[in-house]
């Protein structure tokens, strides 16, 4: 595992990180398991695992790993469909074990292939979901447990419901201290000197002052005073022994269910697609733009999920939120994922109370910062303005991530992005009318970046079109792929097919390794796009 990152040159920032990493993953914790069916600890477990053991063995420098939202339905089901919790963490073990493998067989290497797109329609939807399931957390309408990514809500109705609800269930307490928040928030980087005291970051300000509130509401018994209900629900240990009774361990005597199997194979397959799906949300980005060994990631994940099920936790995967809480934090390197988990761990274990007066009024504000920043109205203006074949996957992908699931999402966007694709590759050769082009004419065909075989029918089609007596200028230039179909289909055309019809083919720009003779100079070239 690559542990060569791992150094303490930037504690201050990395520290302050981990701070704000924890306070944002605490009550996601609790509200992914309380969505899974699952024991609260189960959560918490996870979390902690997720920072001390994937944040160690994780390649990555900033991605931090946890229990995932987009599980949570394949948790709840699996649970009742194996009858126990036991059962389950049998199939997380197996989960686990299975990644590891996945790891050594290099299967990272598909994370490849996800077209930059699509990424970021990912990274725009989930940041859209973020703010709108925030928006009744902050009016103090806490219908939906924090955590709930989903549009269909476990509750009943949908993101837009519960939102529209909440109108009619406005908490003036709640609404005060979420507008408190987010004023620290947005100004506290803004004044150069609070932005120096790295260790004290704004959102553990807001915190503190959204607990402080709360306590002076409560204390003069003002109607403003938030109830429990309002606020981060973790259970509280009498003592260091009652530890025991949290931990869940799993039930081998169920190695040979065939269920378990099933269960623990869906469970590796989606959690490893949405770990590399947010290992590469968070190298992009990642502000020093430095690149993660996806297969490693997969390897850590696998002995963290092994360890979470041995102990009674959640299935992981580097999750998006986090990471991206993380990144906006200032972090530098993974001892920010550590410290969290670190944080975690101790808070559970000696600072409960303090932690259950965390109003959820507080978090919002912190997670409205985190969606805006990654759905920002910059990333859609800029997909925009980089024309139809990049934003429409985009923007496809961002809808669909919203309506549906991350996982379905960003398949739609795949899907999409394929179909594409394939249109640019089959219409990007110009298809040459005779009524548009005259014997005696220049003709210009600029070849792609990469011309694959699914370039060839449209070339083919192209050159059959070239009206007699003509010439063709193919310039290669920016080409740095030529499949070996379509160099020779070109070379054929310039020895037999052209001169046939009297066309003159002139090429230009044609690397030594394509075995083609430039005709023409590049310097005494004057091109036109044929895009």
């Amino acid at each position: 595992m690559e542990n060569k990152f791992l150094t303490t040159k930037y504690l201050n920032s990395d520290f302050s990180s981990g701070l704000v990493v924890f306070l944002v993953a605490l009550p996601l914790c609790l509200g992914i398991a309380l969505a899974s069916g699952a024991p609260l600890f189960s959560g918490i477990i996870a979390g902690i695992i997720g920072g001390l053991v994937v944040g160690v063995l994780s390649g990555s420098h900033v991605s931090v790993s946890g229990p995932a939202a987009g599980l949570a339905a394949i948790v709840l089901s699996s649970i009742s469909s194996l009858g126990s919790f036991e059962l389950f963490l049998l199939a997380v073990v197996l989960s686990g074990g299975i990644q590891l493998i996945l790891g050594f067989l290099k299967a990272g290497s598909i994370s490849n292939y996800f077209p930059n797109n699509v990424i970021e329609g990912m990274l725009a939807g989930i940041g859209v979901i973020i703010f709108l399931k925030q928006i009744p957390h902050a009016f103090g309408y806490d219908k939906d447990v924090e955590g709930d990514l989903a549009f269909e809500e476990k509750t009943g109705g949908n993101t837009f419901t519960t939102l529209m609800e909440s109108f009619d269930h406005i908490s003036w307490g709640a609404t005060l201290i979420t507008l408190v928040s987010l004023l620290i928030l947005i100004t506290w980087d803004k004044i150069p000197a609070l932005k120096k005291i790295k260790l004290l970051p704004g959102a553990l300000v807001a915190v503190l002052t959204g607990i402080i509130m709360n306590e002076i509401f409560t204390s003069s018994g003002s109607s403003l005073a938030l109830d429990s209900s309002h606020l981060v629900t973790l259970p509280v240990l009498s003592s260091f022994s009652e530890i025991g009774s949290l931990v869940t361990l799993p039930d081998f005597t169920g190695i040979t269910n065939k269920t378990v199997w099933t269960v623990a194979i869906t469970l590796a397959i989606v959690a490893s697609i949405e770990t590399l799906l947010c290992i590469e949300a968070s190298d992009r980005m990642d502000v020093y733009k430095r690149y993660t060994s996806t297969n490693t990631e997969l390897k850590a994940q696998g002995i963290g999920n092994l360890l979470s099920g041995m102990l009674g936790g959640l299935p992981m995967t580097s999750v998006v939120v986090r990471t991206t809480a993380n990144i906006n934090s200032g972090a530098r390197t993974k001892l920010s994922a550590i410290i969290h988990g670190v944080f975690l761990l101790v808070s559970v274990l000696t600072i409960p109370t303090l932690l259950n007066k965390i109003p959820l009024a507080t978090l919002a504000a912190i997670l409205f910062l985190i969606g805006f920043k990654l759905a920002h109205p910059d990333k859609i203006k800029k997909f925009w303005n980089q024309g139809k074949f990049q934003f429409i996957p985009f923007i496809i992908t961002l809808l669909a991530v919203v309506f549906t699931d991350l996982l379905t999402g960003v398949a739609i966007g795949m899907f999409i992005s394929v179909l594409f694709v394939l249109h640019g590759n089959l219409k990007r050769a110009y298809y040459f009318r005779k009524e548009t082009y005259h014997s005696g004419d220049v003709i210009h065909i600029d070849l792609a970046q990469e011309v694959s075989f699914l370039n060839k029918a449209a070339i083919k089609l192209t050159l059959g079109h070239l009206p007699e007596n003509s010439t063709v200028v193919i310039n290669a230039a920016q080409s740095e792929y030529i499949a070996h179909d379509v160099l020779d289909l070109i070379k054929e055309f310039k020895e037999a097919g052209g001169p046939e019809k009297g066309i003159k083919v002139e090429l230009v720009g044609f690397k030594e390794k394509y075995r083609l003779e430039n005709t023409l100079e590049e310097n005494r070239h004057t091109w036109v796009e044929s895009n």
